[in-house]
């Protein structure tokens, strides 16, 4: 038989520390889930953020025996995702992994800076040297033109789509002439210069004939330095006809005809059936938003300040 209340004087402080210890052990109860629940999603926000920067799977699999991958896409220049200074450091990376069996340079470009197509093409080569039993082939997506394939001349061979654009040899330095519309408008070009020669090609002045004729002396020696990189990469594969180093681009199809490429495949057929390394690791150098809104405030500020430009492309 219970005690009724009237039998245990103290009951009414027995039951609220009942409720208070029931209480208690429920904030417990609820602290510990809580916990729970905010370390299983910080694990899997830390898990999607591994993922997303490529440090789960490429890790891994870079510490097997690979296909290494380096994308090379878009406008060639400093200060693009395409600049020398990302390209040569996926290069290295790719290179320096132990397990690379071969590596495929994935293109993607209509072209761009001579300059910064001349210094991954010189380091592509240097690598080579220095890793001989590591071959490179490049795999043209739908465009390689210009710098593009500047640098695809580098590589032991080119591999298209029978519809990819392949070509466009030349140099081209653009501009445009204002004197027309300013007379019109009667504006007045008050220029002051400290040097013969600082105006060159000026826009807002007449066209001068001696500076047209540098001009084309500088664009011409651009050309045959591109020119020898194509002979002294393709070699005798080379058909070289009037057309070859004329600027035309030719399709996939034409190119391996012409001797600018060697046969069709994507970066998955190359990869299983040349290098006979199916597992491929991309080691392309991915920058964050931050750092690349600054690289291209800082190009687009000196492209402001340059006369003219000159590109492959």
């Amino acid at each position: 038989m219970s005690d009724s209340p009237q039998d245990n004087p103290n009951w009414e402080r027995q039951t609220i520390e009942k409720l208070a210890f029931s209480a208690l052990a429920e904030q417990k109860r609820a602290r510990r889930w809580s916990i729970f629940f905010k370390s299983l999603t910080f694990l899997y926000l830390f898990v999607l953020l591994f993922i997303a920067l490529d440090w789960v799977g490429e890790g891994a699999a870079s510490s097997l025996d690979h296909t290494a991958l380096v994308d090379i896409q878009g406008v060639i220049g400093s200060g693009e995702e395409a600049s020398a200074d990302a390209i040569i450091s996926s290069l290295q990376a790719a290179f320096e992994n132990k397990r690379t069996k071969g590596l495929i340079l994935r293109i993607n470009s209509p072209g761009g800076s001579p300059v910064q197509a001349g210094i991954i093409n010189d380091e592509i080569k240097r690598l080579r040297q220095l890793n001989p039993e590591v071959p490179v082939y490049a795999v043209v997506e739908d465009i390689c033109a210009s710098g593009g394939y500047y640098i695809a001349a580098a590589a032991d061979r080119i591999y298209v789509d029978k519809a990819s654009i392949v070509g466009s040899i030349g140099v081209l330095m653009d501009g445009f002439g204002f004197t027309g519309t300013m007379e019109k408008l009667g504006v007045e070009r008050r220029l002051l210069t400290a040097g013969e020669n600082k105006a060159l090609l000026d826009p807002f002045s007449p066209v001068n004939e001696q500076h047209q004729k540098y001009a084309q002396t500088l664009l011409e020696e651009v050309h045959q330095q591109f020119i020898d990189i194509v002979r002294e990469g393709r070699g005798d594969r080379l058909k070289e006809t009037s057309e070859t180093f004329s600027g035309l681009f030719w399709s996939g199809e034409t190119s391996i005809k012409m001797g600018l490429a060697d046969g069709f495949g994507s970066s998955e057929y190359v990869a299983r059936e040349v290098i006979k390394q199916e597992r491929i690791v991309d080691f392309t150098l991915r920058e964050d938003f931050a750092s690349r809104f600054a690289k291209r405030l800082g190009a687009s500020v000196a492209q402001q300040i340059s006369l003219s430009g000159l590109r492959l492309q």
